[in-house]
């Protein structure tokens, strides 16, 4: 329904109009005004989305009149009716952006052949906002997809180079030049609330939330500047805790890590904020990493980053013998130095700890760790220590054991098959029961590139041969092959391809540039 509203101070005039529009366009909703004045008033109960407009009328005149309306709708288009064909009129409507001229007297063809033409660019707005609604709408709906994936990449050191840069703009939170993060455990049946977690930090505009793996949920934070990291930290930390139940609160704990300059630091903070969430009993339900305990040392009292760093990858890939020969030489280390044996006890419970966490991320539920008793030596130490690790390594084994073969393979063919649709490392997790992190360490060690890379690889293939049917637009291809944004595909198909979609085309069709 487009509405159309005639001003003459002539009835005869805007009723000559009237019928031929009608019988022209029958679908139109007309209303008529006596001159400029009335026309003002009308337009603000009416709405029209055009208005043939008479420049000669009493009072305010008609190039006044658009002057008046435009400036308060810029959407409504004009079309002059005027038996004056100067300049100076021409000059002054085309500066407020009049359609088209009418003059009088003119033929029923001339008129329907000019207020035609408006009608149909009207239709052609009205489908483009259409369009750009749906393609914003499904663009909403794929944002949390996309920060997941983005979240798993940037904690795991899987960096996709072809579009890290256009994932992050996308995703439309302003990045600070420090960042940090966080990681909430919840307790066994707690796991419905990672969609209210994501809706407070949503909210608060303050991150991104990546994938709920166990019950484990991991955070990246941007520092606000007008306030100092532990003050924001807290004050996060309480809002999420905020998110549980009363009574069913019990057991939630978030582990807080240090600042850092950049995205492609985030990891390390991310094994902090892990290694800070390691005892859940503490009275007080969140632990910065920076007022923990030095687990482990060297001579000069510095944290070996290095290692913690092996030791986690260690875990997450399954390489036991070499857990164990870490863990062996970590006591023995204390036991050289001449410590304690009941802090050496604890030092390597928290390793315990660690390790039971990492397995948790990777979706595999193990018991807290815990001495059956107080080691009477270093001996005992070391082999009760290597019976908590046994007991980890059953457990990882018995969950992998489960998997088939050849299951990054069919994770490959799906994504194949599927590359078209919002797929995120979260879904395909859920198809084969492997946490996220797994299948994009597994997918890159097993076929040599990272999974998206691989997803954008399936779909910018399936670009290349759609581009072929001249009768499909770049804007048609682009939500074919699986995105929401030309532009953004546009940036990707240049970075992979090295030359633009369009120029890619014109080649492929045989044109010239």
């Amino acid at each position: 329904m487009i509405k159309l509203l005639i001003v003459d101070d002539e009835q005869i005039e805007r009723e000559g109009l009237q019928a031929i529009l009608l019988k022209g366009f029958p679908e139109l909703v007309i209303e008529q005004a006596k001159n400029g004045n009335v026309a003002v008033q009308m337009t603000e109960q009416f709405q029209p989305d055009l208005i043939l407009m008479d420049i000669k009328m009493p009072g305010i005149n008609g190039i006044e009149a658009v002057e008046r309306i435009g400036s308060k709708y810029p959407d409504i288009k004009f079309v002059m009716v005027t038996a004056y064909d100067t300049f100076e009129y021409a000059r002054k409507a085309i500066r407020l952006g009049v359609k088209d001229y009418l003059l009088k007297p003119s033929k029923a063809s001339e008129i329907l052949a000019t207020v035609g033409k408006v009608l149909k660019q009207i239709e052609e707005e009205r489908l483009s906002l259409e369009a750009n609604r749906l393609q914003q709408d499904a663009l909403q709906k794929a944002m949390p997809l996309v920060e997941t994936d983005v979240v798993t990449q940037l904690l795991f050191d899987h960096v996709h180079e072809v579009h890290l840069d256009e994932l992050v703009g996308l995703l439309g939170i302003r990045t600070t030049a420090e960042k940090f993060a966080m990681l909430i455990l919840l307790p066994p049946g707690s796991e419905g609330f990672y969609s209210a977690i994501k809706e407070k930090i949503r909210q608060s505009a303050s991150g991104w939330v990546g994938a709920l793996y166990g019950r484990q949920i991991p955070i990246i934070v941007f520092r606000e500047p007008d306030r100092s990291f532990r003050s924001q930290a807290l004050s996060l930390a309480t809002e999420l805790l905020s998110v549980a139940k009363p009574g069913v609160g019990t057991g939630w704990f978030i582990g807080i890590g240090n600042v850092c300059g950049s995205l492609d630091q985030i990891r390390q903070s991310y094994q902090e904020a892990l290694i800070a969430s390691m005892d859940p009993s503490l009275p007080v339900k969140y632990r910065f990493y920076s007022d923990m305990p030095v687990l482990g040392v060297v001579r000069d009292g510095q944290l070996v980053k290095q290692r913690e760093k092996q030791f986690f990858d260690q875990i997450r890939l399954g390489q036991w013998e070499q857990v164990h020969a870490d863990f062996m030489d970590f006591i023995r280390s204390y036991e050289h130095e001449g410590a304690d044996l009941l802090q050496t006890q604890q030092r390597v419970l928290e390793l315990h700890w660690i390790a039971s966490r990492v397995m948790n991320e990777m979706g595999i539920e193990t018991d807290t760790p815990l001495y059956s008793f107080q080691a009477q030596d270093y001996r005992q130490l070391r082999a009760e220590s290597g019976n908590l690790l046994d007991r980890m390594r059953q457990s990882y084994m018995e969950h992998y054991e489960r998997l088939e073969p050849d299951t990054i393979q069919q994770i490959k063919q799906y994504i194949v098959e599927h590359s078209h649709e919002d797929i995120t490392l979260e879904a395909i997790g859920k198809r084969v029961d492997l946490s996220p992190f797994y299948i994009s360490k597994m997918f890159k060690e097993q076929l040599g590139v990272n999974y998206i890379d691989f997803l954008t690889e399936c779909r910018i293939d399936k670009a290349k041969k759609l581009m072929g049917d001249p009768e499909k637009s770049l804007k048609e291809i682009t939500f074919e092959v699986g995105y929401h944004d030309p532009n953004y595909f546009s940036k990707v198909f240049k970075k992979m391809c090295e030359v633009s979609p369009t120029e890619y085309r014109k080649t492929l069709l045989g044109k010239k540039s």
